[in-house]
């Protein structure tokens, strides 16, 4: 297993992790595996979506913020239940195949790391089971 650490810049953004999962990849020799790729935060998220196009991220972005807004009848009095809300719709994890030592993605796809809540630093575990 391997740690990321991510620094993000905005209370919301989609942060690409496409490139260091690929050196983790590279660095460790792995030809042949199913990977996890997983956030240990209740206001964060892991996806995978349109890479190769900047404006994809932001309109899903701009959506949940219409579904989810940041102010809203919430209970919960930390100021933050629409990132906790926004993480539970995204998801902490996503697995992804690794055959002949690349990721199987779609041609646009990349994998994002999400942030409901920044600025911060958080966290990102990579862990591959071989196959």
């Amino acid at each position: 297993m391997q740690v990321l650490e991510i620094r993000t810049s905005q209370r919301e953004q989609f942060y690409e992790i496409t490139r260091e999962i690929k050196g983790i990849v590279k660095d460790n020799g792995l030809r042949n595996a199913l990977m996890s790729v997983y956030c240990p935060h209740t206001t964060a998220g892991i996806t995978i979506n349109e890479a190769a196009d900047p404006s994809v991220p932001i309109d899903i972005l701009t959506q949940l913020s219409k579904v989810v807004p940041h102010k809203g009848d919430y209970q919960h009095l930390e100021g933050n239940s629409d990132a906790h809300i926004k993480s539970s719709l995204i998801g902490c994890n996503q697995q992804i195949i690794l055959q002949n030592g690349s990721l199987v993605l779609g041609t646009w796809q990349g994998v994002f790391f999400t942030e409901f809540d920044g600025p911060r630093t958080r966290k990102v575990y990579v862990q591959w089971v071989l196959t």
